[in-house]
């Protein structure tokens, strides 16, 4: 029987599958040339051997090479474990050759950590400086500062290889070296998270979803990374659940505001940011932490990606079930305000996360909250739990995978031929913008094809911390900080 008669036979061509093959075919194509040319770019930009930094130290992850119009010769702790995260992520699915780099990774923040900045030193707020030059020197300059999000995500980058570490036989190494460093960022955490900084586009002072989101992963992850090596974190295990708690003020009842203190209507991809880094695979449809597939998430999607529908002259003619380019908010100015990689990669890999989840519970469940998310893909979609032998079930993971793949296609359109892609793309002409070989897009990049592949990081223990305390408390905890290394 041809793919069509079986197709026909199972009702599937009535739901314009058939027409869809052929370009998930395509997707799969580009994105498996894609992956190997995102690894190798990444490599590139990461010193001291990396073919597009020369001079930068070994470890130091550059985000891009562009050093004008704009200057992103620097290295930002936040675009760092972010990246590395990523690269851990591969190691532990087999890439064994990228284990040099993550420990020059590891050795060079035990320099980062310990260098006096605008911020402070070790102890005193230093870890929360945005951004170092290459050399591994203090950046002195005017900046937005300070930026809260770098030591959680450098903490959750360290804790994952450091799992990996003790699951393999090298728990001194995570006990005598990793942890101290972790330990550092999880103290500044627990004690500035209470604290207003610059969000992650480094332009609102205030409280983000995307830094509170991150800080309350870390301390959760932290905790029992500290067990796994013989210690303890009591200040991640008291300020966890008061982050947590905290961080349901940025639910709107429509969507997740991105930022407090903003002029802005709030909707920004941040949120999708925030949502896609703290996905657990173990975790349910958690409305609590605005898992990829709660309604929330889901809801606060949509919302996000229409709010780029009228703006973009490149997303004009698209219907509501069809995936358009994405930025960082409407309201963006930065070269006129532009479609991002990383952002329109966002959008897809929340979609990929949620229907991993789905997958794994085996349902999926429509409420009033995420109810307009759906109909906007399946028109039929009515609130009720759909289980996974339904063909309601079947039509929706369908019309979400397709809506999912739409976004990577618009990077596929976008990307230069050789598959090079900077930080934003024209909103008019789509044609690439400001820094080039933006590190952190090629990270997007693979996170998502993975993610498309069912292919998850390990569990940062969602399921024993999403249960949220009775009252929040503007509380803080001293930690340990540590410059033995």
């Amino acid at each position: 029987m041809s793919l069509r008669s079986l197709l026909t036979v199972s009702g599937l061509v009535c739901s314009g599958l058939a027409s869809v093959l052929p370009k998930r075919a395509t997707l799969d194509s580009w994105l498996s040339n894609e992956a190997t040319v995102a690894r190798t770019a990444i490599l590139n930009n990461i010193g001291a051997d990396g073919a597009w930094v020369s001079g930068a130290d070994s470890g130091i992850v550059v985000a891009s090479p562009s050093t004008d119009n704009p200057d992103y010769f620097y290295t930002w702790t936040r675009d760092s474990g972010l990246v590395i995260k990523t690269l851990v992520d591969l190691f532990r699915n087999g890439d064994s050759d990228l284990l040099a780099t993550i420990e020059h990774y590891i050795s060079a923040q035990a320099i980062v950590q310990g260098i006096s900045n605008p911020s402070g030193d070790l102890s005193s707020g230093g870890l929360g400086e945005p951004k170092f030059n290459v050399d591994e020197t203090a950046f002195t300059g005017s900046w937005g500062r300070p930026q809260r999000d770098g030591p959680a995500l450098r903490a959750t980058a360290m804790i994952d290889f450091g799992q990996w570490l003790i699951e393999n036989g090298y728990t001194s190494v995570a006990t005598d070296i990793v942890w101290p460093l972790v330990r550092n960022d999880l103290s500044y955490v627990a004690q500035y998270w209470n604290q207003t900084g610059y969000d992650l586009w480094e332009e609102v002072n205030g409280s983000s979803f995307f830094t509170i989101a991150v800080q309350h992963r870390a301390l959760v992850e932290g905790s029992s990374f500290a067990t796994s090596v013989g210690s303890s974190c009591s200040w991640c295990d008291s300020q966890a659940p008061e982050i947590l708690c905290y961080l349901q003020s940025f639910w709107t009842g429509e969507y997740i505001l991105a930022n407090f203190d903003s002029s802005r209507s709030g909707k920004d991809a941040n949120t999708l940011l925030g949502s896609i880094h703290t996905f657990d695979p173990e975790a349910g449809c958690d409305d609590t932490t605005f898992q990829p597939c709660s309604p929330r998430a889901l809801a606060n999607h949509k919302e996000v990606v229409d709010s780029f529908r009228s703006i973009y002259t490149i997303n004009d003619g698209y219907t509501t079930s069809e995936a358009v380019a994405v930025g960082r908010y409407p309201e963006d100015s930065y070269y006129n305000g532009n479609p991002w990689f990383l952002c329109t990669l966002a959008a897809a890999e929340q979609l990929y996360d949620a229907l991993y989840q789905w997958d794994k519970q085996g349902s999926l469940e429509v409420t009033d909250v995420s109810l307009d998310f759906f109909q906007a893909l399946y028109s039929s979609a009515a609130t009720g739990t759909y289980s996974s032998s339904s063909a309601t079930y079947s039509s929706i993971v369908d019309a979400v995978k397709t809506f999912a793949d739409g976004f990577v296609s618009i990077v596929e359109s976008h990307a230069a031929s050789n598959g090079s892609l900077s930080e934003q793309f024209g909103k008019s002409d789509g044609l690439e913008l400001s820094a080039r070989d933006l590190t952190w897009s090629y990270a997007a990049l693979l996170t998502a094809n993975n993610r498309r592949n069912s292919v998850v990081p390990a569990s940062w223990g969602e399921t024993s911390a999403s249960s949220v305390i009775g009252s929040c408390a503007a509380t803080s905890a001293s930690g340990t900080y540590s410059s033995d290394l």
